[in-house]
């Protein structure tokens, strides 16, 4: 047998090379295929996904609208009346200054009233002329009255000596009122305090002249302080949250870290169209004397919570053509957006009234071209920071 037989692979051998050759290619072309279109596939879901806005959202955080209301005001006294002289004249002394505490009835003061004296005496003049002539009326309408029971006279002489009589009757009464008034007018050089106070204000002085009436310069002002009024202006939202009874603290510049109590005694019932807002009056007690009338305070209002009220961040509102809007991602992340009411602006937070509901999620800075019906990417929920009104979900 020569060499070349020898080394020639028979002719089985040579197929089954062949074949497993043939599978090697085949299986070589199956992987990249597969491979390629993997690929493919995955490059589509990425680029659809690159398509889809990602988004944080926020879940309103409900019962907004509690906790502490502070609010600015003034301290009035409670009651306080200003005194103006009733007479003209010239400030004969003063006997109360100010800060000193009077009893009801006390005099303050003294007017000289040298006009109203002459006054006086000519209305005690008139009265007396006037009583004269009555009593001399008086005497001859009896007279011929006598006379006309014994047929002296005719009867009209004795009905006008009769209606003499009643004319001069009611001058008589005119004097005695005017004189009565001049009187009273007299009493009023006197200014007394009106009740136990202490006195805030004297603006007069000895031998001042003195005018009559309210136009007048206001001469002193009376002022009881064992209790005071604060009068506040609580927003429109708070109105019904402040009621009537309810205990207020205050606070003063003079006293810090120290606070006072307060009871709301009265509301205006009603809203100023100018400010939006209507007038609490709360009562304080000042037995102590350390609050002053006029002083400027800060009364802290205890507001319950209100359910319907819902807290998000700013960022989260839209406002356009289509007014003021959030948006809302559904469980299939889908978009729409709902219409919302501020109740309250908090600068960083807002309180919303209505167009939302709890366990909403809302987009926070929605992207632009954000439609209705758009599909959405979520983040993970980040942890809440402190202080946060929203809970990011």
């Amino acid at each position: 047998m020569s060499p070349d037989t020898l080394h020639t692979p028979p002719p089985r051998r040579l197929r089954l090379a062949g074949i497993i050759a043939a599978i090697v290619v085949l299986a070589i072309v199956v992987a990249g295929v597969a491979t390629r279109a993997n690929d493919s596939r995955k490059l589509r879901e990425w680029t659809d996904e690159q398509s889809q806005p990602t988004v944080n959202v926020v879940t309103p955080q409900g019962g907004q609208g509690g906790g502490d209301l502070n609010l600015p005001g003034r301290l009035e006294a409670y009651a306080r009346a200003p005194i103006f002289a009733r007479t003209s004249g010239y400030l004969k002394y003063w006997k109360a200054d100010i800060g000193q505490k009077v009893k009801a009835g006390e005099v303050l003061a003294e007017i000289e009233t040298p006009d109203l004296d002459q006054q006086l005496l000519q209305a005690k003049a008139d009265l007396a002329s006037a009583r004269a002539n009555e009593s001399l009326a008086q005497t001859t309408a009896r007279r011929w009255q006598s006379m006309r029971d014994a047929d002296s006279v005719s009867k009209q002489e004795v009905d006008e000596k009769v209606g003499d009589y009643d004319a001069k009757h009611a001058l008589a009464a005119a004097a005695a009122a005017n004189l009565e008034r001049i009187q009273a007018l007299k009493s009023y050089a006197r200014l007394t305090a009106p009740f136990d106070g202490t006195v805030t204000a004297r603006e007069t002085d000895v031998g001042a002249l003195i005018n009559a009436g309210g136009g007048g310069q206001e001469l002193f002002v009376v002022s009881d302080v064992r209790k005071l009024r604060m009068y506040v202006n609580v927003p429109q939202n708070y109105a019904p949250s402040i009621k009537q009874g309810a205990t207020v603290k205050l606070t003063v510049p003079e006293y810090p870290g120290q606070t006072f109590e307060g009871t709301v005694e009265s509301s205006s019932a009603s809203i100023n169209a100018a400010t939006g807002t209507t007038l609490v009056q709360v009562s304080v007690d000042n037995q102590a004397g350390k609050l002053l009338p006029g002083a400027y305070a800060s009364v802290q209002f205890d507001v319950a919570g209100d359910a319907t009220l819902f807290s998000v961040p700013a960022s989260a509102l839209v406002y356009d053509e289509k007014g003021l809007r959030v948006a809302v991602v559904d469980a299939q992340n889908k978009v729409s957006f709902k219409e919302v009411t501020i109740t309250r602006d908090l600068g960083k937070t807002i309180q919303l009234g209505s167009g939302i509901a709890a366990g909403d999620r809302l987009i926070e800075s929605p992207p632009d071209g954000l439609a209705d019906g758009d599909v959405v990417r979520v983040n993970a929920p980040k942890k809440k920071a402190e202080g946060d009104h929203a809970t990011k979900a």
